[in-house]
């Protein structure tokens, strides 16, 4: 096997969008098959993106032989489910993220893939392959802005649509699974660590039911990080890294446009140093990073319990916030 073949779950916006086009500009992959409920729908997405293989049923997806691993962007509610389906299935799985609907829920996954070490499983957490992400992780841990002491990140857009899937409370919506997800991953990546305390303030949308502002606090043994995401907020995202010695400012942390020169600036005593990044597309980046980690029989770059951990965090700061009502 010279490149991974993936297999699509589902026709979801993103997968069309963003993460199918960028796998297949990838090096160590290929998409040759997705599967929807809708077979038409499923055919639509197929012609237009070049899929060979179509199937009108996940099922039917998970029994092709031909099939290595499988991406999976349904809805959150959906993520451990299919997941566990896949890997029984013996396929490699990728899974947006968040990995699931709790930490019992993503505990469960992490239990059945132990269960089949031979399987890799990954959450999609697809900022981190980002150029950009690896530079400030390297700045941080080489102490270029001297001892990490706190973070701020900052993550919002604006959807009030009651029929969007990241407004439907028992589908897994709200700002805090859908964005604050990030915030959360990103403080435990730069710290390397697990916070010891968390604190959280949760704004309730009063006929949606989702969280649609939520602050939180982590504290961690060697400092802090505090967050704002919202789904009802103008558009905005930052973050900032600060240490004793100097600080990181990423311009677009997040999702960072493939066709787009991304930019952050290390300001130490030396003065402020701006960095540039070519465009390039993380999805793909993610993509083969994960395709060569099934070619070569090595860990995935991100492990699972990353996964299990971040769930734990978010739960937290939601039910700090919601304990507070």
């Amino acid at each position: 096997m010279t490149k991974v073949r993936w297999g699509i779950l589902s026709t979801a916006k993103i997968a069309r969008e963003k993460v199918i086009p960028a796998m297949q500009h990838g090096k160590h992959g290929v998409v040759t098959a997705i599967a929807s409920r809708n077979i038409d729908q499923a055919r639509e997405v197929a012609a237009k993106l070049n899929i060979p293989t179509v199937y009108g049923s996940y099922e039917e997806l998970l029994l092709d032989d031909t099939i290595d691993a499988v991406y999976i962007p349904l809805p959150n509610h959906l993520h451990v489910e299919w997941a566990i389906k896949a890997i029984k299935a013996g396929k490699h799985v990728l899974c947006e993220k968040p990995i699931g609907l709790s930490s019992q829920d993503a505990m469960e996954l992490l239990k059945v893939a132990r269960q089949h070490p031979q399987i890799k499983v990954m959450e999609a957490f697809m900022y981190r392959f980002h150029p950009q992400w690896v530079l400030a992780k390297e700045l941080v841990d080489e102490a270029r802005i001297g001892q990490l002491k706190t973070i701020h990140s900052f993550f919002s857009y604006y959807n009030a649509d009651p029929n969007n899937i990241r407004n439907q409370k028992d589908l897994g919506g709200g700002g805090m699974m859908d964005i604050g997800c990030y915030c959360v991953s990103l403080a435990r990546l730069l710290f390397n660590s697990e916070p010891v305390r968390v604190l959280g303030h949760v704004t309730i949308d009063p006929v949606l039911q989702t969280d649609t502002m939520t602050s939180g606090i982590l504290e961690f043994s060697a400092g802090t990080a505090t967050f704002t995401c919202s789904t009802q907020l103008m558009p905005y995202q930052r973050v900032q890294i600060m240490g004793t010695e100097g600080r990181i400012e990423m311009e677009i942390p997040f999702n960072a446009p493939p066709n787009q020169v991304i930019r952050l600036w290390l300001h130490t005593k030396e003065g402020a140093e701006e960095m540039k990044f070519d465009p390039v597309d993380q999805y793909t980046l993610q993509g083969d990073l994960f395709s060569l980690a099934v070619l070569n029989n090595t860990p995935v770059p991100t492990p699972l319990q990353d996964a299990v951990n971040n769930m734990k965090v978010i739960e937290k700061v939601l039910n700090a916030g919601l304990s507070s009502l």
